[in-house]
């Protein structure tokens, strides 16, 4: 390890995150000038190569540089494998860690040990998986940054969870111990005929404090359960969330519902399977 790069991952520890995400938040939900907007964007999109041929088009310049960050994708621009059977990836990015779950509901990710339990906050829920299988989508400043539904199914709960809001990169993940089960989560669970139970964690990061779900009418989801009732249906690839700023989201599935995963760690986009196969 370097010494910059220890100095770096020291004042990650001393740094008032909470309160650098709240004021990053302010910035990017404060209105601007167009002309200042639309100039801060196309900045933006040339320093991380924002694919913006694939967004929504239009009518009118986006409100805020939230607006831009969240915004949605052109009809038609990510087709969602149509095989049933499929579980597909919720969002778009890179696939940092898939796998195996221990009958233990432990895993690694990128190197460090986790419990199951630990990332969805509930020790029977995480039983569900033991055995089954994880993956872990990391969102980059470029990606888009909605969440979507891996299956078809209904989202019973959800389960906001309070935490730390380090940073989601190469110096927080070699350096913070449990750095996804310390940050800010918020998990979304989805019961289904074909696949069980399948769970969504959203994690959090500095600058990322905020986290928006399609079942809690909320700008923020409250801390806490919220049960879902009705449970609210949702098709395989429709939207169940989105970041305001990037973070990460991790998937689980219960034992034998689908194939050992084959997909490698990698760029993935939302509703590609996960298995390698299936119908586009």
């Amino acid at each position: 390890m370097t010494v910059a790069t220890y100095a770096a991952a020291q004042l990650l520890r001393v740094l008032p995150r909470e309160r650098i995400t709240r004021a990053v938040g302010r910035l990017c939900d404060a209105r601007a000038p167009a002309a200042v907007l639309n100039a801060v964007v196309k900045l933006y999109a040339r320093a991380y190569r924002v694919d913006m041929d694939a967004a929504e088009v239009l009518t009118s310049p986006y409100e805020s540089f939230d607006a831009f960050f969240t915004r949605k994708l052109r009809e038609g621009m990510r087709p969602v494998c149509s095989d049933p059977g499929a579980i597909t990836s919720p969002a778009d990015g890179r696939i940092e860690a898939i796998g195996p779950v221990t009958e233990g509901g432990r895993l690694l990710i990128k190197g460090q040990p986790y419990r199951v339990e630990d990332l969805v906050g509930d020790p029977a829920e995480a039983s569900r998986y033991d055995g089954g299988q994880f993956a872990v989508v990391y969102l980059s400043p470029r990606d888009y940054h909605r969440v979507h539904s891996p299956v078809a199914g209904q989202v019973s709960l959800i389960r906001s969870m309070p935490g730390e809001l380090f940073p989601v990169n190469a110096i927080g993940e070699r350096h913070i111990p449990g750095l996804f089960a310390r940050n800010r989560r918020v998990a979304i669970v989805i019961d289904t005929e074909r696949q069980g139970r399948v769970t969504v964690v959203m994690v959090g990061a500095m600058i990322v404090g905020r986290i928006t779900v399609s079942a809690v009418d909320a700008r923020d989801v409250p801390l806490g359960e919220h049960p879902i009732s009705p449970a609210l249906p949702v098709a395989c690839g429709e939207e169940i969330g989105k970041f305001h700023l990037g973070s990460t989201a991790v998937l689980f599935v219960e034992r034998g519902v689908s194939p050992p995963w084959s997909r490698a760690p990698g760029p993935v986009l939302y509703g590609e399977p996960l298995d390698g196969g299936g119908k586009q």
